[in-house]
């Protein structure tokens, strides 16, 4: 061995601690960001905000006819905007469901802590508890369960108990609200939320009829057959398939769940004399500045309190810049947004442009990386509601007639179409196609199913419907 020194030349990227906490803060979300100023204001006793109202000239006004006037009005938000409403309504409650454990749900309360409660309320054995808690520990979120009782019982393997025992203690949780739930399938779903109906009910046997013996069929089959098989008349039939979809087939979505999370909009747009003005909130921007009386009273103490100074008034200043740093670049980055979007605000989803992170990235001079991290977990409040701003980019499609169309406003076509199919013969994928391609889309017929998979739209032969 030899040893011997050599000189190489090369490039590498250092990032530097200031660097490092801009690029931390950029990528935060509004819920995180706020708790990272709580914490620095804590530590940092020279670190302070300041009273006064966010300044007017957060705000860009990026109208090519903007006067310069218009800076001095007044930029607060509209009060009069609606908060944005969830998309889709709770299933519907079942009469049997309306009891007191019904009225015991909340927000905070788990499926799970729902089912357990019921138990303990339950006169069992100890052996049939054990098997019951693993009954409920076999509960999806949906309320259906994710394990054959076969199963269950190999995993308890416990001395005496027959599967006999296990299916006993199955069909006596099955009665637990909310009616449904411990079903294997949809079929033994819909069964048990049927039996648990009062016993007049219309229709209550046929529609269970249907469930046993023809659910599968029951999109697609012809009223007349299916009347003739179930000896009975078309509007009974049509009452009974009423009351089946009147079931819920996912009752354990109902209790607890996933709560639902609010956001903070990062940025909010509105229109003023027909230009888009965009805003940082300044709920979420709070200004903060350095206690100078505080730096001035200990850089006139001792050495310790001297060097505590410089410490802290450094990284008091790094982070006020970091600070700064974030809301410029969420600002820039939103403003281009906007302008690349305008269509959607004015007109919905089906004039959503197409629009990639490069883009945006060009125009504010800027790397991809940082456009990615500026838009992720943050949200825009427009009169349309509030969306992540991740939801303004979409991949390009190219048109027939040279325009180029986001997989934003197609999906958005194809929802346009199917809801105004005629359900006696909804289109097909091929046929959405050709509608699509009149309009000046050009798109594969594999593309429309991932599309309508994406927007939870089933095929034409599970839409139609002959009554």
């Amino acid at each position: 061995m030899k040893q011997a020194l050599q000189l190489k030349l090369g490039q590498q990227l250092a990032l530097t601690p200031q660097l490092q906490q801009a690029i931390k803060l950029l990528q935060m979300s509004t819920a995180d960001l706020q708790q990272i100023i709580e914490e620095t204001l804590e530590s940092n006793a020279l670190l302070e905000l300041e009273s006064e109202a966010t300044s007017e000239s957060d705000i860009l006004d990026f109208s090519q006819e903007a006067a310069a006037d218009d800076a001095s009005e007044e930029l607060a938000v509209d009060a009069a905007w609606e908060d944005l409403m969830p998309s889709s309504a709770p299933p519907p409650s079942l009469s049997s469901a309306d009891t007191d454990f019904s009225e015991r749900d909340s927000a905070d309360e788990s499926l799970r802590d729902h089912l357990l409660w019921q138990l303990n309320l339950t006169r069992l054995s100890d052996v049939d508890h054990v098997i019951a808690l693993a009954l409920i520990d076999a509960v999806d979120a949906d309320g259906r369960l994710t394990q054959s009782p076969e199963s269950i019982h190999r995993e308890l393997d416990l001395e005496d108990v027959e599967l006999d025992e296990v299916m006993a203690v199955l069909h006596r949780v099955q009665h637990f609200e909310p009616a449904g739930v411990f079903a294997i399938d949809l079929r033994e779903c819909l069964l048990i939320q049927l039996r648990q109906l009062p016993v007049d009910t219309p229709c209550r046997e046929l529609a269970g009829a249907i469930v046993s013996r023809h659910l599968a069929q029951l999109p697609t089959a012809p009223p007349r057959q299916l009347a003739k098989k179930l000896r009975t008349t078309e509007p009974e039939l049509e009452a009974a398939i009423g009351l089946i979809r009147s079931l819920d087939p996912t009752p354990g979505a109902k209790i607890g769940g996933e709560q639902t999370e609010y956001v903070t909009p990062d940025v909010f747009v509105r229109q003023r004399n027909g230009r888009w003005l965009v805003e940082l909130n300044p709920d979420i921007a709070p200004k903060l500045r350095v206690n100078e009386h505080y730096v001035s009273a200990l850089n006139q103490g001792s050495s310790s309190d001297r060097g505590y100074v410089k410490e802290h008034l450094q990284e008091a200043r790094w982070f006020m810049k970091s600070l700064l740093s974030r809301n410029e670049t969420l600002l820039k980055v939103a403003t281009k947004v906007v302008e690349h979007q305008k269509k959607f605000l004015e007109l919905g989803e089906i004039a959503m442009k197409p629009l990639v992170l490069a883009d945006i990235a060009s125009e504010v001079d800027l790397h991809e990386s940082t456009v990615s991290r500026a838009t992720t977990r943050k949200y825009m409040h427009t009169p349309r509601g509030t969306f992540e701003l991740k939801y303004f980019f979409s991949s390009r499609v190219a048109g027939d007639d040279g325009d180029d169309s986001s997989s934003t406003a197609i999906k958005a076509a194809i929802k346009k179409l199917v809801s105004v199919e005629d359900a006696r013969k909804p289109l097909s994928d091929s046929k959405l196609c050709d509608l699509l391609k009149e309009q000046g889309i050009s798109v594969a017929r594999r593309t429309i199913a991932k599309y309508r998979e994406q927007l939870a739209i089933p095929p034409s032969n599970e839409r139609k419907r002959l009554n």
